[in-house]
């Protein structure tokens, strides 16, 4: 079975259980993730490999991180994650990347990401639920984080921290590729 197939079986079982955990028909899933019911069916039918986007969404009504959505193996209380397992979600052929790292559930959904992008490329992001903090720390080049509009420049050594529930960008405006590692914090569905 290559990754993408038992990720995606991952994504259909994990999607269907914390479904069932939180008492969610498919129909209240689909509202609170802005996605259609068909999408959610197909998804637990391992029938499609939805985008990063919707992951998120549906992490994000669900309450739980895209570790957890993705998990195919549920461990012990510590878990290592050697390099060769980070997922890459998104990619650019600039070479321009994303990787969840690491995740946990504390209390709510927790996640820590490598990120690079390289000169000229962003990467938006709709805003996540009240109450979600993203941490940034840039170790090569320049980070471009426009919040609500706002730009803010984060040199390389620097980080930043965020309310993420407007929306925001990361984007390399700079002459180098740049390089940050970021945790992303969302409350716990009530």
């Amino acid at each position: 079975m290559s990754d993408l197939d038992l990720l995606t079986q991952s994504l259909a079982r994990n999607v269907k259980h914390w479904r069932a955990v939180r008492g969610f028909t498919l129909d209240v899933l689909a509202a609170r993730a802005g996605v259609s019911r068909g999408m959610l069916i197909q998804i637990e039918q391992a029938r499609t490999n939805p985008s990063l986007g919707t992951v998120v969404k549906i992490g994000d009504a669900l309450g739980i991180s895209i570790t957890t959505l993705l998990d195919y193996e549920r461990g012990p209380k510590v878990q290592i994650v050697p390099a060769e397992r980070a997922v890459r979600l998104w990619s650019t052929d600039a070479g321009s990347y994303n990787r969840l790292l690491a995740g946990a559930e504390a209390p709510g959904p927790l996640e820590m990401w490598d990120w690079c992008l390289m000169p000229g490329e962003n990467s938006p992001s709709e805003p996540h639920p009240a109450g979600t903090v993203e941490l940034i720390h840039v170790t090569a080049g320049e980070l471009t984080l426009t919040v609500d509009g706002v730009d803010h420049q984060v040199p390389a050594g620097a980080s930043a921290s965020f309310e993420a529930s407007s929306p925001h960008t990361y984007a390399n405006q700079g002459t180098v590729p740049m390089e940050m590692i970021m945790a992303v914090s969302v409350p716990p569905v009530p």
